[in-house]
Formats: structure tokens, C-alpha cells, sequence
């Protein structure tokens, strides 16, 4: 095997590896940012539970808690939306960039790497082989990892997907319900 086809097959592997760096570090900024959306949820639930607590403590009635109780559903319907919308874009956003990384740059690495696979077995001296087996191999393992990423990303996206639309589902009939309990407290 000629140097030339060493260089070529290690700047396929560099290639590679810079793709999947990307891809890697797609993945930790998405579950940062993820990771940043539910923390912010988690503290404002925390919030509104607190002062809805305390609004609720300090009813004088029956009346009076449950309009209370009607006035402060809304809100928290709207926030479930929200989330829902805001989890939908994140998981969207990251198989874009996924997506992107993979169609731009990948292929074209994956092509050029099997080429000089292909050339090194073809110029193999004897026992060459086994290193171009190698090469080869590592690059199966390598575009089964950059298919399981792309499925991967699909699937959360999917999940995302529908979970926005059984949010907008459930809170359809809790906004209909609040408006009811909120008309039935004030009627009395």
C-alpha cells in the first residue's frame, strides 16, 4: 500500500471524525438547550404553584375557590402549549442541523474514503489487504453510526411532534372547561 493511499485514507478517517464531532456536539447543544427550556419550566411551575397556593389559601369561600381555581388552570394550559411548542421547534431544529451536517459533508467523505478503500485493496501488497479490510470496516461502523443519528433524530422529532398535538387536544377541552367553571363561579 502507497503512502499516498495512507494519507488518502487517513484524511477520509479525519474527515469522518470532524463529521461526527459535529454531529456530537449538534446533539450536546440541543440537550443543553433542552435541558435549559425544562429548567425554566421546572422553576416557573414551581413559581406559579407557590402563588396559586397561596392565593388559594387565602379564599374566604367555597365560591371563592372555585372561581380561583378556574382563573388559574388557564394559564397553566397556555404554558403546557408553550412548552409543547418550544420542546416541537428544539427537536425540529436539531434534525435540521443533523441533517445538514450529514447531506453536506458526509457523503461526499464517505465516497471519497471508500475510493481510496477500493485503491488501497487494488495496490495491496501482500498482507495489505488486511489493513484496507480494516479501513473498510470502520467505515460500515461509521455510516451505521451516522444512520442510527439520523433515525435517531427522526424519532425525536416524531415524539415531539406528537406530543405538541395531544397538548393542543387536552388543552382545548381544559380551556372549554375553565371558561365553564369561570362563568359557573361568577354566576353565583
Amino acid at each position: 500500500m502507497s503512502n499516498a493511499n495512507i494519507e488518502q485514507l487517513a484524511q477520509a478517517q479525519k474527515a469522518n471524525a470532524e463529521v461526527m464531532m459535529a454531529l456530537v456536539r449538534t446533539a450536546f447543544n440541543g440537550i443543553e438547550r433542552l435541558t435549559a427550556l425544562n429548567m425554566a419550566a421546572s422553576r416557573e411551575f414551581f413559581n406559579a404553584s407557590v402563588a396559586n397556593t397561596q392565593q388559594l389559601m387565602s379564599a374566604k369561600d367555597a365560591g371563592a375557590v372555585a372561581k380561583l381555581n378556574a382563573d388559574l388552570s388557564k394559564p397553566n394550559v397556555d404554558k403546557l402549549m408553550e412548552y409543547s411548542r418550544n420542546v416541537y421547534d428544539l427537536v425540529s431544529d436539531m434534525q435540521k442541523e443533523v441533517t445538514s451536517v450529514m447531506e453536506a459533508q458526509y457523503s461526499s467523505f464517505t465516497k471519497n474514503a471508500e475510493s481510496a478503500v477500493q485503491k488501497a485493496k487494488a495496490s495491496a501488497p501482500v498482507g495489505g489487504d488486511v489493513f484496507a479490510a480494516t479501513m473498510q470496516s470502520m467505515l460500515n461502523a461509521s455510516n451505521q453510526a451516522f444512520g442510527n443519528m439520523s433515525s435517531m433524530a427522526k424519532q425525536l422529532a416524531d415524539i415531539a411532534e406528537a406530543n405538541l398535538q395531544v397538548a393542543g387536544k387536552v388543552a382545548a377541552p381544559a380551556k372549554s372547561a375553565t371558561s365553564a367553571a369561570a362563568k359557573k363561579a361568577a354566576a353565583k
